[in-house]
């Protein structure tokens, strides 16, 4: 069995996420998703979904890249 590196919950279906050369242990999606979803530059929320990337600044969405003064960025529906 392994540990899950968040909760340290030690579970026989743990799963790996491989990432920029790390490998990460968790015990379920949320976990997973505590430790590696980027955060909002703006209002800090965590970005589970699409986001979006500008110059290296990561945003919920447009609305959000926009009030930090980023042009030319559109929510696609």
């Amino acid at each position: 069995m392994a540990r899950c590196e968040v909760c340290g919950n030690d579970y026989g279906m743990t799963f790996e996420v491989h990432a920029q050369g790390a490998v990460h242990v968790f015990d379920c999606f949320s976990c997973a998703i505590h430790r590696m979803a980027p955060i909002c530059e703006h209002c800090r929320v965590q970005i589970i979904g699409q986001g979006v990337e500008v110059e290296g600044h990561w945003y919920c969405g447009a609305h959000c890249a926009r009030a930090e003064g980023r042009t030319g960025i559109v929510d696609r529906v």
